[in-house]
């Protein structure tokens, strides 16, 4: 292969960092029969963009989310992330849930550590590498404190560090603000940017709320009602960095009447 050959296979992989392609996922019944939660997806994630994906309640973004980070099967279809089929989790990726799910007899420094022992990478190495995102996220001095001495938004930092402590390349986010009240959830979204500013992830954000989910991305999938698949793709042309002052944009307006025409009033998403 030639140096410019190379060039353009490199290229081409980071244009499709995360790539899904005629994805179907059919969950069995007890009683014997199915649900379709995913009918046909198809996308993909550039390296180092910001996607976020909105849909009704039970139109299988968590779905999405968890083929992706490894966590369940496919039912049919392609499902790669850095080049690598998903079949089980990989440490290219680090995943933050709807809850901070820290456990509460390990300090907030063994919890940001977990994967680190999973992988069993260098303990010495990446404790540093912990003791910096805790201070990225504004969490130094806090490491030897236990989750219930933290509020819930700190609690929040705390899972992200841990899913950015093995350095990943993708980062997948399952409505990690959700429980979060507004001002919370608004100064979350902020550090939420600068980290990816300077961590270089590639995220993946699945939310309830359409304004969030315009606020932070580069591009929305919107999802129908179950099966869940893809209605429209929307590129946000909005200038980087984003401040709170745009959410009240005319811009950012439109963006959010476009999502949210496709949904009826009894199927709101936020």
């Amino acid at each position: 292969m030639t140096q410019d050959q190379s060039a353009i296979q490199d290229a081409s992989s980071e244009a499709s960092w995360i790539s899904v392609s005629g994805l179907h996922k059919i969950y069995k019944t007890r009683a014997g029969g199915s649900t379709h939660a995913l009918a046909d997806i198809n996308f993909k994630v550039r390296k180092g963009e910001f996607i976020s994906i909105v849909g009704p309640s039970g139109c299988g973004k968590t779905t999405l989310l968890n083929v992706l980070a490894g966590l369940i099967s496919k039912t049919e279809g392609s499902a790669q992330v850095a080049g690598q089929e998903v079949s089980k989790p990989l440490p290219e990726i680090g995943m933050v849930f709807q809850a901070p799910t820290l456990l509460p007899w390990r300090t907030i420094l063994g919890n940001v550590m977990i994967p680190v022992e999973i992988q069993k990478r260098d303990k010495k190495q990446y404790k540093q590498i912990a003791m910096d995102l805790l201070k990225l996220v504004g969490l130094d001095g806090f490491e030897d404190k236990y989750p219930n001495e933290l509020s819930g938004g700190m609690q929040q930092r705390a899972g992200i560090c841990r899913a950015l402590v093995h350095s990943p390349s993708v980062l997948l986010m399952d409505e990690p603000f959700g429980a979060l009240d507004a001002m919370t959830r608004e100064y979350m979204n902020l550090e939420l940017l600068r980290i990816w500013k300077e961590s270089n992830q590639t995220i993946a954000l699945v939310t309830h709320s359409i304004t969030e989910a315009v606020f932070l991305s580069d591009r929305v999938i919107v999802m129908s009602p179950r099966p869940g698949r893809i209605a429209e793709i929307i590129s946000i042309d909005l200038p980087r960095p984003r401040t709170l002052d745009m959410l009240t944009s005319d811009a950012a307006g439109a963006y959010v009447q476009r999502i949210r025409h496709y949904f009826s009033s009894s199927n709101v998403i936020e």
